[in-house]
């Protein structure tokens, strides 16, 4: 009798062994492959894909840079996707690319700009003439109107020039905190992070925030990072939205982050399947950009074509 009562804990231990088991394999359907994707770096398999709700601040930290370390090897050649060739091309390709695709703006601005090269000259433009270049993007008369407007501001209150503060640069018509960093971090080298519809989505599908307002989601994402990353921040994230991490269907299967993405399996997680849904580069087409920086044409990218070509 002695000997039998040690067997009862062994059996009740062995019943509970069951649902632990289930549990561990609900567990292991969220975490990604060993072999996700053969066209973008994978991340280790042993890093742990669910964060624990109660996820501390350190490790959330820790997490989310991590993520950026990443995809900044996966996009060592991230930048802006609108053409310009200065600050005020910037700011009006960015306005423009409200409601829009990038692509749709560059194959648009080079008759724009050819025709009103500075501020001086958009702001006495025939809006008329103005609206019919601007027609392909969309909302062009909405758009026509901030693009002359802000011109006039830049050309009565500014000396043609476009400021390089963010108070003067939200003062401009159509311009808000999301394009006054695109300009302020990519026309004069200022951090700040741009918190579009990918960038959004995004750092709520990792659990960085849960705040739905782009302000706060902008205060939030800011405070798990060096201010100096900023910028590029806003690159890989958004480059990784626009290629791997659709709204719809993310290409999981195919995602070099999966092992460290809360929300991995909302999207395909078959790597082959998977790698047919990337875009632009990665899916072996055309990037946004008529005219890319040289390091995205190294990398194996190709500028998209102009307007009309097809």
């Amino acid at each position: 009798m002695p000997a039998s009562k040690p067997k009862k804990p062994e059996r009740a231990a062995a019943g509970k062994a069951a649902p632990v088991k289930k549990a561990a394999a609900a567990g292991k359907a969220l975490v990604a492959p060993r072999k996700a994707t053969a066209s973008v770096k994978a991340a280790p398999v042993k890093a742990v894909a669910e964060p624990a709700r109660d996820e501390s601040r350190t490790a959330l930290v820790r997490r989310a840079r991590r993520i950026n370390r990443e995809l900044a090897e996966v996009f060592p050649y991230a930048h802006p996707e609108l053409d310009f060739e200065n600050p005020f091309q910037l700011v009006v390709a960015t306005v423009l690319s409200a409601q829009t695709t990038d692509l749709r703006v560059n194959q648009t601005t080079p008759a724009l700009f050819a025709k009103y090269p500075t501020p001086e000259d958009l702001a006495a433009a025939d809006p008329e003439e103005v609206e019919e270049i601007l027609r392909p993007t969309g909302f062009f008369r909405a758009k026509t109107k901030s693009v002359i407007g802000l011109s006039k501001v830049l050309a009565e209150d500014f000396g043609g020039e476009v400021p390089g503060r963010l108070e003067d640069l939200v003062k401009l018509p159509g311009v808000g905190r999301k394009t006054a960093f695109v300009v302020l971090g990519n026309a004069f080298g200022r951090p700040g992070i741009t918190v579009d519809t990918h960038f959004q989505r995004l750092v709520r599908r990792w659990r960085w925030t849960g705040e739905t307002d782009p302000d706060k989601i902008e205060a939030a994402v800011g405070a798990l990072f060096p201010k100096s990353d900023w910028t590029d921040l806003s690159h890989h994230v958004i480059w990784h939205g626009r290629r791997i991490c659709h709204a719809r269907k993310p290409a999981c299967g195919a995602c070099p982050i999966a092992p460290l993405c809360p929300a991995y399996g909302e999207g395909e997680t078959d790597p082959e399947k998977a790698r047919k849904l990337l875009k632009y580069e990665k899916g072996g087409l055309p990037g946004q950009r008529l005219n890319p920086p040289q390091s995205y044409l190294d990398a194996g990218g190709r500028p998209a074509p102009p307007l009309g070509a097809g």
